[in-house]
């Protein structure tokens, strides 16, 4: 029993190793990609790739919260033209 055990971690191990050198390469090659993109399409003059991440980032959270606040809004005019002409 003891050998298909050890059989078994090593297959175990293989696999897990095949596993994260694959996760690597294509988590790494995105990244690359990624930082290329930013570099080409998003970076201002002077910034770094990491700030122009953040900034971006920062700008989307801005976008998502305006519209968050637009849709609560819309939400709020609809219930009040609701109350007003469904009573």
């Amino acid at each position: 029993m003891s050998k298909i055990v050890d059989a078994n971690k090593k297959i175990e191990n293989k696999v897990v190793s095949g596993y994260k050198k694959v996760e690597e390469t294509v988590v790494g090659g995105y990244k690359k990609i990624e930082d290329k993109f930013v570099d080409t399409f998003l970076k201002k003059d002077g910034e770094t790739i990491d700030e122009a991440k953040a900034r971006v980032k920062e700008e989307q959270e801005q976008l998502e919260k305006q519209n968050k606040e637009r849709v609560e809004s819309s939400l709020n005019k609809s219930k009040e033209i609701n109350d007003k002409y469904v009573k």
